[in-house]
């Protein structure tokens, strides 16, 4: 699929010497499209990363949308961090120190500027309407962009841990899930410890006790991670049909 990477710019003002991070700079993000000869306007998909940034596998995962008609942008969401880390599966202490200076405040910043940049910035959404999906950490993302970002009309959540846990000060996703408009997907495996079998119950029924239309699988055999390929643990059959879900998901409710 076409794609490239844009820069999107952050109210506020900006300094010359200023190479990343937020107010008034930029957060890199990687955008694939359908082919031209398909059209020149598309609904859209925010792919929120794993843990390790977005990596070759999200890309890929961005272009997997594409080829199935719409445009899917994957924001780095390290940028106050790091311009655009992409991060080894076997680097889990540079992980976690990532992932520890990661605020909730500051990641509904980030997702509403990716979608003002779908919404009134970039040509081939424009009009259209907006999903999100995210894997791992950015499962936990989406349920959190469901409960406070205006714009999106529909979420799916990959094995999304600490949902029940907030990120820095005030309230955990799960304590924000009386303000979901929107319908919600959930893939886990039923092997996964974060979120584990409980987690997910948990969720489930808060869920259900707000009134959300929401739609959970778990998959027998499957733990964390099942959707990547570049893991070990990758379940092919897990992958494929929570994909297949989403898709149809997305289809039902974003086409």
């Amino acid at each position: 699929m076409p794609s490239f990477w844009e820069n999107l710019r952050f109210p506020g003002e900006r300094e010359m010497d200023d190479l990343h991070g937020a107010q008034g700079q930029d957060m890199a993000t990687y955008v694939s499209f359908p082919s031209p000869a398909e059209g020149s306007n598309f609904p859209a998909v925010i792919v929120i990363m794993e843990a390790f940034g977005v990596t070759g596998h999200i890309e890929k995962v961005c272009d997997q949308y594409a080829a199935n008609g719409f445009v899917a942008i994957a924001p780095a969401l390290y940028h106050r961090q790091h311009p655009n880390p992409k991060l080894g599966y076997d680097e889990m202490p540079a992980v976690q120190q990532y992932m520890g200076a990661l605020r909730d405040d500051e990641l509904v910043e980030d997702v509403n500027v990716a979608i003002d940049y779908l919404q009134n910035h970039y040509q081939r959404t424009h009009g259209q309407k907006i999903g999100i999906v995210g894997y791992c950490v950015g499962g936990r993302i989406t349920y959190l962009a469901a409960t406070s970002c205006p714009g999106l009309s529909a979420a799916s959540v990959y094995y999304g841990g600490r949902i029940l846990a907030p990120f820095g000060d005030g309230p955990a996703p799960i304590d924000l899930t009386s303000n979901i408009k929107i319908p919600v997907m959930g893939n886990f495996g039923d092997t996964d410890e974060n979120p584990s079998p409980a987690d997910v119950a948990t969720i489930d029924q808060a869920l259900t006790a707000a009134g959300v239309a929401h739609d959970f699988k778990s998959y027998p055999g499957a733990g964390h991670g099942f959707n990547c390929d570049d893991r070990g643990s990758y379940n092919e059959a897990a992958a494929k049909d929570a994909f297949e879900r989403t898709l149809g998901f997305f289809n039902q409710h974003v086409k």
